[in-house]
């Protein structure tokens, strides 16, 4: 169990493990999120917040960490970490800073939608130092590190990407890289029922969800925007429709796209072009073979397969969206904000069958 004060030396933070709190710890993302920081062996868990369950022990929530730990939820709040994880609701995580300002030196990782697109990357909000008010503000980094590695390192505070917005991405971030985004894109994408969310709606019951399938927010999802400013990012003259068909699946966990456009690049051509964008980042992987959910399910891996048919470039790409598509990339950019092996805590293999 990682729920001791005590300290191990690391030069890369400071000398002491770093200090996390989570709000927001009974949901999906917080369990998860709770599942790789047990592990993870440069962290110690300050607090687990929840005022719905406070006084109880997380393994009464989240039954897989039953043996994994005697931590209990807490109505407290302390600032004495390093990093907070918020794990609450789209438009919860400005409600909670402003209503509840942490001192600066507190890296903060939000993984609601509140911070993620530009014009409403920051926050400002009053402080109180020494009895004084003071105004203060937090400037959020998006969060994909294999768009902004290296703004990651040097960051404060992160805006964790969305599930749909990451498997998009990464599907796509070669060709805007190499400026060969010169047509509309087409996708379609099927998702799991967590990436709904715990609370109960009409289509998360198991009635309804399972042997069934439906299309949402055809071609208006919220995570088209964040896809085209990373996409405008590195090309900044693409400006061609994106046309996104999300699907809700009868499965628990996972995203699978299928993703095509025109090109006039070879087969070779693609297949070297996603290979060389993706070489250095430990967690996407390219292939030219068939792919399929089980290889990536309860991992931080996101798997592509590319192919190019007649004029078409053809992508599938694949991930988990609590782990790749939430907690885990959350874990991946405190990683690197605190000058950690990008991987540390998060070698985690898929259940493969």
């Amino acid at each position: 169990m990682n729920n001791s004060t005590e300290t191990d030396p690391n030069p890369q933070v400071g000398g002491f493990k770093i200090k996390a709190g989570i709000i927001g710890g009974a949901g999906y993302t917080g369990g998860e999120l709770l599942r790789i920081l047990i592990n993870h062996p440069q962290v110690d868990i300050a607090f687990v917040h929840s005022n719905s369950n406070a006084g109880n022990y997380i393994y009464e929530v989240h039954t897989d960490l039953f043996g994994d730990t005697e931590l209990k939820f807490t109505g407290e709040l302390s600032h004495q970490i390093d990093v907070l994880f918020l794990c609450v609701g789209h438009g919860d995580a400005r409600k909670f800073l402003e209503a509840n300002p942490f001192p600066q030196s507190v890296k903060v990782i939000d993984l609601s939608q509140d911070f993620r697109l530009k014009e409403k990357s920051s926050i400002s909000y009053q402080a109180t130092d020494n009895s004084q008010p003071t105004t203060e503000s937090r400037s959020f980094t998006y969060g994909l590190p294999e768009l902004n590695r290296e703004a990651i390192k040097q960051a404060d505070n992160i805006a964790n990407p969305g599930c749909f917005a990451t498997c998009l991405q990464l599907g796509l971030l070669p060709l805007a890289a190499s400026n060969n985004l010169n047509s509309e894109v087409h996708i379609t994408a099927t998702t799991g029922s967590t990436g709904a969310g715990q609370s109960l709606a009409p289509t998360s019951h198991f009635t309804w969800r399972n042997n069934n399938a439906s299309v949402y927010k055809a071609f208006d999802h919220q995570h088209l925007n964040e896809i085209g400013e990373s996409l405008t990012q590195l090309q900044p003259a693409f400006d061609k429709p994106v046309n996104f068909i999300p699907y809700r699946g009868d499965f628990t966990r996972g995203i699978i796209a299928s993703i095509y456009l025109d090109s006039d690049l070879s087969a070779d051509e693609v297949v070297k072009l996603y290979s060389d964008y993706y070489a250095g980042h430990p967690f996407t992987h390219v292939t030219t073979r068939n792919i399929d959910l089980k290889q990536i399910v309860n991992t931080n891996k996101c798997f592509i397969q590319v192919q190019k048919k007649g004029n078409k470039v053809f992508i599938i790409s694949i991930m988990d969206n609590l782990l790749k598509g939430a907690s885990g990339q959350a874990v991946q950019n405190m990683n690197l904000m605190f000058g950690l092996e990008e991987t540390t805590g998060l070698r985690l293999k898929a259940a493969a069958f």
